[in-house]
């Protein structure tokens, strides 16, 4: 049985369609990454999932549990840890103090071994505390009654990039654990080191979900190529190349030199030294790659480097211009998806 399990969720916001149609499962011991930019959606479902707010259509199951009966949704959550996006605490009491009512109401069984990871200030009130403690002591309430699943919103927000290690290693050790992990970001090599499979929404509809690396080996190779000639136009229209620029430069820019007479090459008629011509191209390919080394042949390949994708460029394959996106729609408590924090002071 899977552990979130969302068949057809909607959820409207008066004329905003905030979700729209989702279906998806996250299975037992995966981390799952919810991808896509502030505005999408995401903040949207994990409120849905956690009974926050309940769906304008569809479904969905947590542990077993089904989201929309108040009871079983209680039964759910004794398992269940929760980050929001924005971890919000009494101001006038210290870390300590959240942590002790925490564990009261869930236990606490885990909460020494996280401090030594997470370490928060705790006897400094709230309202003195940076965003990334705030985010660490957020990341110990989660995770200090040792839940079956966690569901994070956004975690490294406002961690420095140390602590946003340290975590992707912890996450990393709880799923060895066998804990499950369902966690939305835009921190897209963030969601590439810790995800097993992602699922991407945008504009509220899910687009695709795979594996991180089917999603990468789908989006293509990064390709750059230099050739000892010149390209003719529409040479290199294949099935499979993407965002072609080309560009011819000087031979002795690349420390070239034109061959001589009789060689082959481009050299003036008195045999002397001279420039020649070479074009440069990139292009991301998605295409049959022996399609691809069949055209080669018909050039003198100076320089070829091939190399995965970014993932920022396989994130844009899926949102191009619209990737910006507008504010996420807003639940009773003004929840909303956000910007990464600043780093931790």
């Amino acid at each position: 049985m899977a552990t979130i399990e969302v068949r057809n969720l909607t959820k409207r916001y008066g004329e905003v369609l905030a979700n729209d149609d989702l279906s998806f499962s996250v299975e037992s011991g995966e981390v799952f990454g919810y991808l896509g930019p502030n505005g999408a959606g995401k903040t949207t479902t994990i409120r849905t999932l956690m009974g926050f707010q309940s769906p304008t259509a569809g479904t969905a199951t947590v542990l077993g549990h089904d989201v929309r009966d108040e009871s079983e949704l209680i039964e759910a959550k004794r398992d269940v840890g929760y980050l929001p996006s924005n971890p919000a605490f009494d101001e006038n009491v210290t870390g300590r103090e959240i942590l002790d009512l925490y564990g009261e109401v869930r236990g606490d069984e885990r909460r020494d071994e996280l401090l030594e990871i997470f370490d928060p200030p705790l006897d400094r009130p709230v309202r003195e505390y940076s965003s990334g403690n705030r985010q660490m002591l957020g990341i110990v309430q989660a995770f200090m009654h040792d839940p079956d699943l966690a569901i994070l919103d956004e975690p490294t927000g406002g961690l420095d990039p140390l602590k946003q290690q340290r975590f992707n290693e912890f996450v990393r050790e709880e799923q060895r654990s066998g804990t499950t992990v369902f966690m939305s970001s835009h921190i897209l090599s963030e969601v590439r080191r810790v995800c097993d499979r992602v699922g991407i929404i945008r504009d509220g509809r899910l687009v695709t979900t795979e594996s991180v690396e089917g999603l990468m080996h789908r989006s293509g190779k990064v390709v750059h190529l230099t050739v000892a000639d010149g390209v003719d136009d529409g040479e290199f229209d294949l099935d499979g190349v993407h965002d072609l620029t080309a560009r011819q430069v000087d031979g002795e820019t690349l420390g070239l030199e034109a061959a001589a007479p009789g060689s082959g090459g481009g050299g003036g008629g008195d045999g002397t030294s001279a420039s020649t011509t070479v074009t440069e191209l990139s292009f991301t390919y998605t295409g049959d790659v022996n399609a691809l080394l069949v055209r080669l042949c018909d050039h003198d390949v100076l320089e070829l480097d091939v190399e995965e994708a970014p993932l920022d460029e396989v994130f844009m394959r899926f949102y191009g211009d619209e990737a910006g996106g507008a504010d996420d729609a807003t639940g009773g408590d003004g929840a909303t998806d956000r910007e990464g924090g600043v780093a931790d002071a």
